[in-house]
Formats: C-alpha cells, sequence, structure tokens
C-alpha cells in the first residue's frame, strides 16, 4: 500500500482513538458532576451497555463494508456520530444521555474497519510492526485523550468533553472526504476475490474461535481495572486533580511508546506471535503491584502493566492475522474485536459490582487470577496443539504455499 494513504489511515485512527478515550478514565467523575450520580454500579452499567453497543454494531459495519468502500461508509457515519456527539452535549438527563451517547456509539465503532483495511493491503512479513504502531497509536492516543479529557473534567464544564468529540468526528469525516477525491481505498468487496490457490484459500474459523476465547478472557481481565483506577488513585495519594490522575492513568501508553521503539531497533522473530506467555506474566506482575498500598510500587506495577500489555496484545493481533486469510481479515477481525468487547463489557459490569461491594483494590486481584486463565487458555487451546502438528508458523506455512 501507499505510504501516503498508510500514514492517512492511520491518522484517522488516531483522532478516533483521541475522541473516544477523553471519558474512559473519568467515567465516575462526569457522572457525579454532570448528573449527580454516584452510583459504582450504574457508572459500570453504562461503560457495559457502551462496550455492549460497539460490539454488536462492528460486526454489522463488517458486513456493510463487503458492498461499500470504506471511505464513503466512514463519511455518513463519522458525520452522524459527530451531530449526535454536539446533542450530548445539549441532553438536559440522564435516559436522554444514555440513548444518545449509545447511538453515537453505533456510528463510531465504524472506524474500527481502517484496521483490518489497512492489514489487508499491508505485506505479510510487516504485519507485526504494522500491529505494534497500530497498537502504540491506541495507547498513545490513550494518552492525549486522558490528557484532554481530565483537562476539561478540572477547568472547564464536564460535558464539553462531548464538543471536542464532535470536532473529533468532523475532521475525520474531513479527512475521508478528501482521501476519496484523491486517492479512493478499495472497497472489501474487491478483497473477496479468491485468486489463490483452494489449499491457501481454506478457512481456519476453528482456531480462530479459540483465539477469541482467549481473546474474551484476556480483555476482560486487562480492563477490570480500567474504570476506577482514578478513583483508586485519588484514594491512595489523597490527591483529587483530575488531569495529574491522568497522567498517571496514560503511563501505560507511555511505556507502548518506548516498547514500539525497541521492537524497531531488533529483528523480528519468525515466530514472534506465539510468543505471548512471557507477556502475560509481566501483565499479572503488574496487576499484583499496583494492588499494593505504595504510590512507588503502584508506578512500578503500571509500568511492568504496560509493558506486558502492549507485547501481549500485539502478538494476539498478529497471531490473528497469521492464522486468518487476507479475504477474511475484515469478518475474522470482527469476531476477534466482538470477544475483546464481550471481555470490556463483562469488565465494567463487574469492576462497577465489585468497587461497590468491596474496595478499590480488590480488581486487581480478580484480574491477575483472570490473566492466569487466559494463559492457561492461550497455552491449552492454541500453543500446544500448534506445537503438536509440528507447523512452525501459520503465516511462514501461507506464505510458503502462495511463493511455491
Amino acid at each position: 500500500m501507499s505510504v501516503s494513504m498508510k500514514a492517512w489511515l492511520i491518522g484517522l485512527t488516531a483522532i478516533a482513538v483521541v475522541s473516544d478515550s477523553m471519558l474512559i478514565p473519568f467515567y465516575p467523575h462526569f457522572f457525579e458532576s454532570a448528573f449527580g450520580v454516584t452510583d459504582a454500579g450504574l457508572v459500570g452499567l453504562y461503560i457495559a451497555a457502551c462496550c455492549l453497543t460497539v460490539m454488536l454494531a462492528f460486526p454489522v459495519w463488517a458486513r456493510v463494508a463487503r458492498h461499500l468502500s470504506l471511505l464513503p461508509l466512514l463519511i455518513g457515519t463519522q458525520l452522524l456520530a459527530g451531530v449526535l456527539s454536539v446533542l450530548c452535549y445539549w441532553t438536559a438527563s440522564l435516559t436522554q444521555f444514555w440513548a444518545i451517547s449509545l447511538a453515537m456509539l453505533v456510528f463510531k465503532a465504524s472506524y474500527l474497519l481502517i484496521y483490518p483495511q489497512i492489514m489487508r493491503l499491508e505485506q505479510a512479513d510487516a504485519h507485526g510492526r504494522t500491529i505494534g504502531l497500530l497498537s502504540v497509536i491506541v495507547h498513545f492516543g490513550g494518552i492525549g485523550g486522558a490528557l484532554l479529557g481530565g483537562a476539561v473534567l478540572q477547568w472547564f464544564e464536564p460535558r464539553q468533553v462531548f464538543l471536542l468529540m464532535a470536532v473529533g468526528d468532523f475532521l475525520q469525516t474531513g479527512i475521508c472526504f478528501l482521501l476519496r477525491r484523491q486517492t479512493p481505498v478499495p472497497s472489501a468487496a474487491d478483497d473477496t476475490e479468491d485468486t489463490s490457490t483452494p489449499a491457501s484459500g481454506a478457512s481456519n474459523t476453528p482456531v480462530v474461535l479459540r483465539l477469541c476465547l482467549v481473546m474474551a478472557v484476556f480483555y476482560f481481565s486487562a480492563f477490570l481495572v480500567r474504570p476506577f483506577f482514578v478513583r483508586y488513585w485519588e484514594a491512595l495519594s489523597g490527591w483529587s486533580d483530575a488531569f495529574y490522575a491522568g497522567v498517571i492513568f496514560a503511563i501505560p501508553g507511555a511505556v507502548a511508546l518506548f516498547a514500539l521503539w525497541r521492537s524497531y531497533r531488533q529483528p523480528v522473530a519468525t515466530e514472534a506471535h506465539w510468543q505471548i506467555l512471557p507477556a502475560m506474566v509481566y501483565v499479572t506482575v503488574g496487576l499484583l503491584l499496583q494492588a499494593v498500598p505504595s504510590m512507588p510500587v503502584v508506578l512500578v506495577g503500571r509500568l511492568l502493566f504496560g509493558w506486558g500489555l502492549f507485547r501481549a496484545t500485539v502478538r494476539l493481533d498478529q497471531l490473528l492475522f497469521a492464522l486468518s486469510q487476507p479475504r477474511d481479515y475484515a469478518t475474522d477481525f470482527s469476531k476477534v474485536s466482538f470477544s475483546q468487547n464481550l471481555g470490556v463489557l463483562v469488565a465494567s459490569w463487574a469492576a462497577g459490582a465489585v468497587v461497590a461491594t468491596t474496595g478499590l483494590d480488590v480488581p486487581f486481584y480478580l484480574a491477575a487470577a483472570g490473566l492466569v486463565l487466559s494463559a492457561g487458555l492461550f497455552y491449552g487451546l492454541l500453543y500446544r496443539p500448534q506445537r503438536q502438528t509440528g507447523v512452525a508458523s501459520p503465516s511462514r506455512s501461507r506464505l510458503s504455499r502462495s511463493d511455491a
């Protein structure tokens, strides 16, 4: 794919991530400031509803993209998302806010199609670094979003966050409109023509579904601590500065940026996408350290958590594209995205329920136990069967067939 088109698509992803990340660390603060809601269970339920909305909407957009090219689709959906973001700013009641904000997320979910589009147009041997770059965009976008969201909640009216979100949506719309006029992007339907041999075009759906199960448990565990981490840090530190708390929340994103830089300085291992278990160990240790009531220990835990989370998520995504076929990238990615969002959905609901009935530190212990379970599932369902078959690497096998 052309470098300029890849850069624009990555830029669109960055804008979307920043827009969507502004309230993630601060939902408890937002509901308290905007609507006077302090019930942790209700906040967790709303976050779960957001995850469910994206989880159900994205597969629909993946199907629509079979018949409509990417840029015209994004122009319409992001424009509508921007309009609904503005309406969220004007909502007068909690019920109206729920309805309008969830409708907004239905249209926002379409930007996830950019990810498989980039991977479909990218060379297979560049998947690892491209996935790493996109993962850093997500993490770094989380930093920008957390800082912007913290600044708005600290110094402005909380609802103004949605005006910033609308600016991001309209900016995406404008970029897509310009790209459509200059360099059209092929639709997903253009890739459904199967020019490969029957052997290389065989579906790997059962293995992808096993990966989906691992993804669901992993994302549940990794995101269980997210909704109330800022509250936890404020209680531990005694500081109520939302902007500073947003900086602490964003530490894993900064670590991910360093990890990406380091990955570009090292040769890519042929089977790097199978080396997930060590990364899960880092995540588990980082979670347990964050449960220790000591600010320096929590900071060390955030660093280890960010390091392991980046490596694990990149390699899980890389494994997906190694197991899948280019013509199936969008549909297989929608399955994985569904599983990831299912894990985040359950984690959001569980976090609210756990914090409401126990304490702010309990999610860290539950998340660490979930990471151990996801590591066991990965070893039993994917890694061990792969080694027993004697096949070194799905992606290498696919490349060798296509080169034959």
